[in-house]
C-alpha cells in the first residue's frame, strides 16, 4: 500500500498549487499530527480547492495495476483527504482509531465521502468494519456511493449480513450495481433468498426488476427460486427475460436449464454469446 499512496501523493501534488503542497508537507512533518487534524481535514479543500483530478498515463497505467484507477473520477479535495488519512505517521491503533473516528462523528457530505472513499489506505482494516456497516444505513446518495461503488473495503472486510445489506440496499437506491466490488465474489445463499422476495414484492406492485439481481440468483437456484423464476420469464419484459435466462445458465438446476430451452429467442442469445452482464 506504501506504493500506491506514493502514486496517490504525487497525483495530488500535480493537481494543487506549491502553496498548497507547502501547507500539506507542513503537516506530513509534523510530530503531532494527531492533534492538528480535524482542522486540516475541515480546510483542505480551501487549500486544494474541487477541481476534478487530472491523472498522467502512466499514473494511470500505475493506478490501474494496483486496482484504484476509479480514483480519476474524484475531485482533488476528495482525493487530497483520502492521501492525507493514508498517510498518517501513528503507530497506536487506538489512537488512530479514536482520531478518525472523530472525523466520522462530525463530518458533513464530503468529508463523510472521503473518509468513507479512506478505508481502502487505511492500516488495520478490521477496526473500520462496524463504521462501514454502520455507512450502509446513511440515506445520502454520495455516502453511499462512496460505500458502494468502486470501493474494494467492504467485500474484503465486511461480515456476510452487512454485505449483503449493502446489496440489497444499492438496490433499493439504484446504485450502480456494476461498480460494487466483489459483487459475485460474495454471493451468497441467504442473499440470493432475499432478492427473489425482493423481486416477488416489485413484481406484485407491478414494478420491474433491475437485470442486474439475477446475476446473485443464478448459481442458487433450487426448487424454490426456480418457481419464481417461470414467473418472471412468463410475464415480464424482454430484459427480465434475458436477464433470468443468463442466470439460470449459470446454475447447475437442470430442470431450469431445460425450461429456457423452450423459450427459442432466449435459447439462441445464449447460444450465440450476446447475454453478459455488461449488457443490462
Amino acid at each position: 500500500m506504501k506504493a500506491v499512496n506514493e502514486i496517490i501523493g504525487a497525483v495530488v501534488k500535480n493537481n494543487i498549487s506549491v502553496e498548497a503542497e507547502n501547507w500539506l508537507d507542513d503537516f506530513t512533518q509534523a510530530t503531532d499530527q494527531l492533534a492538528l487534524l480535524a482542522r486540516v481535514f475541515v480546510m483542505l479543500p480551501r487549500k486544494t480547492g474541487k477541481l476534478p483530478v487530472a491523472v498522467s498515463d502512466d499514473q494511470q497505467e500505475a493506478l490501474n495495476t494496483a486496482g484504484f484507477g476509479y480514483i480519476r473520477n474524484w475531485t482533488v479535495d476528495r482525493l487530497s483527504r483520502v492521501w492525507l488519512l493514508a498517510g498518517l505517521n501513528v503507530n497506536d491503533k487506538e489512537l488512530l482509531f479514536a482520531a478518525i473516528n472523530r472525523l466520522f462523528l462530525s463530518a458533513e457530505v464530503n468529508e463523510a465521502v472521503a473518509l468513507y472513499s479512506a478505508l481502502p489506505f487505511l492500516p488495520y482494516p478490521e477496526i473500520w468494519v462496524k463504521r462501514c456497516a454502520e455507512g450502509i444505513r446513511s440515506n445520502i446518495g454520495s455516502v453511499l456511493e462512496a460505500i458502494m461503488e468502486n470501493n474494494p473495503y467492504p467485500a474484503a472486510n465486511l461480515d456476510e449480513a452487512a454485505w449483503n445489506q449493502l446489496v440489497l440496499k444499492a438496490f433499493f437506491t439504484e446504485k450502480n450495481i456494476n461498480l460494487i466490488v466483489g459483487l459475485d465474489q460474495r454471493a451468497n445463499l441467504k442473499l440470493a433468498l432475499t432478492l427473489v422476495d425482493y423481486a416477488q414484492e416489485r413484481w406484485a406492485a407491478g414494478r420491474e426488476v433491475h437485470p442486474q439481481l439475477w446475476r446473485l440468483v443464478g448459481k442458487f437456484i433450487n426448487p424454490e427460486i426456480f418457481e419464481t423464476l417461470k414467473t418472471g420469464l412468463q410475464h415480464y419484459n424482454q430484459m427480465e427475460q434475458r436477464a433470468i435466462a443468463l442466470a439460470i445458465s449459470e446454475c447447475d438446476y437442470q430442470p431450469a436449464k431445460d425450461y429456457i430451452d423452450t423459450f427459442p429467442e432466449l435459447k439462441l442469445a445464449l447460444a450465440d454469446g450476446s447475454l453478459n452482464w455488461n449488457s443490462f
